[in-house]
């Protein structure tokens, strides 16, 4: 019997409980497979659900309705095996299991073994873990099929499964099969973070060296649910050697890789695809599509946006410049359309982003001519539509109201945040009626450093139905704008990459810059690694940096990160949802915990 089999992953772009997009998808994957003449096809994790059901897991319904589209899928199988991701219910409990389908005949369920529950994961509150090497049985249709640590063979390979987490533990399932495997099949979602393609490459290289197999990784596509993002890594390896690897991060609604793979010889002829190999490439693309994804399904008509000229809302108006040019070029008008479902007017970007991005620039007495020629020189570059009016009037009629009120005039010796935030609040209203007017997301403009210190307006720089630079530090953002201008040809960020980073809420005279406010940017960033990411102490966090900076400068900088930390973490639990880019973020919803009140490192805080 010949051991020569076309394998391929598909990465799938999903929804929670869009039964009708996820079959598409996965039936179209799996026509494409069979065109193709693929023998075995890897589809992700609980692709049928989608991954971020989160508490409709624990529901009833939803495995049972689950388990009722896996039969509309099984007649497209004939003549190919596939993995088709679901929760189970099984004795009162909630499992996340693949079914592996061949020739339209259930061959069984494997169940999950190793739970994430870490960082953004939390599969432990759905899920219970499936104990290592036990196999059970469940009745569907009346027929019975095994569940649980399963193996099985086919056209004479025998095939092992992992799912996501199972390969990323110690003590993984495939160590404790009592034969040796051929194939192992890892249906997964991954979120993306940077840098985590590199790691999980090695991972699926290695596993193929550890069980001298053949490995098969097939992970999610797209912003599937809202905060996290998902890659699309298709990755294979014979042995210890990479063969296939696909593109990531496509606008596409599926993406396949086939390798064909000769299991007694390691001769395949590699599939291997190029790939992002930086940070400033990687956030382009993933912000990108988690934007693109954002507005298609949540049924927007684009995005608004207060345009201030300064790097935060320059970053977020250029991200959706490029996701329209990105879009345009990998799914012509038509795609876009299709996916949108509406019209676009024009053709070029410009003109597509005309229609899809409206900005604003809302000026004070405190703003100066530079912000406002940067905002309009960006937003023309983009060919995004632009506005420009006056909030003074505005901004006179509240502050005239509270000195009524209270019986005395505001100063900004004695009301500095208070005639401050004024400013910032008075602009929400404005541009939150120009969003509901044109049915588009308003984008909130906080990034990670501002969410650390509070250094936000809440109800107004806040404002917004979703943040999409919340995930990133402000470091990091001034120099991808630098990139972004050069790189990717984003010439329009000229004027904004010469600003001094400033809110424009103090008068012109005060020369208010963000980093007098707060510190020097990179030094907050530092701070927020040691603090957050790795859990330290002030003194701890003093004891890692004390050799980089002045020691008076660095203590009070660090006193500083951690009252502002803990003061503001009111704020942090209102913040418009973010996407995760990083290793970690501040999103309490998502990564970061902390109380609202605390002792505010107090006495940490005193004694060094």
């Amino acid at each position: 019997m010949s051991r020569k089999l076309k394998l391929a992953g598909a990465c799938l772009n999903q929804t929670p409980i869009d039964w009708e997009n996820n079959l598409n998808n996965i039936v179209s994957a799996i026509e494409d497979a069979k065109r193709e003449g693929v023998d075995i096809l890897c589809l992700p994790e609980l692709c049928i659900t989608g991954y971020g059901c989160e508490d409709l897991f624990l529901s009833k319904w939803l495995p049972e309705t689950a388990l009722q589209k896996v039969q509309e899928v099984i007649p497209h199988t004939k003549g190919i095996a596939i993995t088709i991701g679901l929760p189970i219910r099984f004795e009162q409990r909630i499992y996340n299991t693949t079914c592996f389908v061949f020739d339209g005949e259930i061959q069984g369920f494997y169940a999950k073994q190793k739970l994430a529950n870490d960082g953004v994961h939390y599969e432990p509150r759905w899920f219970t873990p499936w104990p290592s090497g036990k196999i059970d049985s469940i009745e569907v249709n009346n027929q019975s099929y095994p569940l649980g640590h399963i193996t099985t063979s086919l056209k004479g390979i025998h095939i092992g499964f992992e799912i996501c987490e199972d390969a990323w533990q110690a003590d993984r399932p495939c160590e404790h099969l009592n034969k040796r495997v051929d194939l192992i099949l890892n249906p997964s979602a991954s979120h993306f973070a940077f840098g985590k393609s590199e790691f999980r490459e090695d991972l699926v290289i290695r596993s193929s060296r550890q069980f001298d197999c053949v490995y098969l990784y097939a992970n999610l596509l797209g912003n599937e649910a809202g905060r996290m993002i998902y890659d699309g890594d298709v990755l294979i390896a014979q042995k210890g050697r990479l063969i296939g690897r696909n593109h990531r991060l496509w606008y596409h609604d599926y993406r396949l890789l086939t390798v064909d793979v000769d299991f007694e010889n390691d001769t395949a002829r590699e599939n291997i695809k190029p790939h992002y190999s930086n940070r400033n490439e990687e956030f382009s693309h993933a912000a990108g599509l988690a934007l693109f994804d954002y507005c298609r399904k949540s049924k927007s008509k684009g995005f608004v946006l207060s345009l201030s000229g300064g790097a935060d809302s320059s970053t977020i108006a250029t991200l959706i410049g490029f996701a329209v040019r990105t879009a345009l070029e990998q799914r012509g008008k038509n795609g876009l359309e299709n996916k949108l479902r509406f019209k676009l007017d024009g053709d070029t970007p410009e003109e597509i982003t005309s229609q899809l991005l409206t900005t604003a620039y809302q000026a004070t007495k405190n703003s100066s001519e530079a912000t406002f020629n940067s905002a309009k020189k960006l937003a023309e570059s983009l060919g995004a539509t632009f506005y420009n009016w006056n909030i003074d009037c505005e901004v006179d009629q509240y502050r005239s109201t509270i000195e009524s009120a209270i019986g005395r005039k505001l100063t900004w010796e004695q009301d500095d945040i208070t005639l401050q935030n004024i400013q910032a609040r008075t602009r929400a209203p404005i541009i939150w009626m120009l969003a509901n007017i044109e049915n588009k997301l308003l984008m909130a403009t906080s990034n990670r450093s501002e969410g650390d210190v509070g250094y936000a307006t809440m109800d107004g720089d806040t404002s917004g139905s979703i943040s999409p630079i919340a995930g990133v530090d402000k470091h990091f953002v001034l120099q991808w704008l630098k990139y972004a201008e050069k790189e990717l040809g984003f010439d329009g960020l000229k004027s904004v990459n010469a600003l001094t980073p400033t809110a424009e809420l103090r008068p012109e005279d005060q020369h208010q810059t963000d980093e007098d406010d707060l510190m020097p940017y990179e030094v907050l960033m530092m701070i927020e690694r040691e603090a957050i990411l790795n859990g330290h102490s002030p003194k701890q966090v003093f004891e890692a940096l004390k050799n980089d900076f002045d020691s008076d400068l660095l203590k009070d900088w660090i006193k500083k990160f951690f009252r502002l930390w803990t003061r503001n973490q009111w704020k942090r639990e209102r913040y418009a949802p973010s996407f995760h880019f990083d290793d970690f973020n501040i999103d309490p919803r998502s990564w970061y915990r902390f109380p609202i009140l605390s002792g505010g490192f107090a006495e940490e805080l005193e004694r060094f």
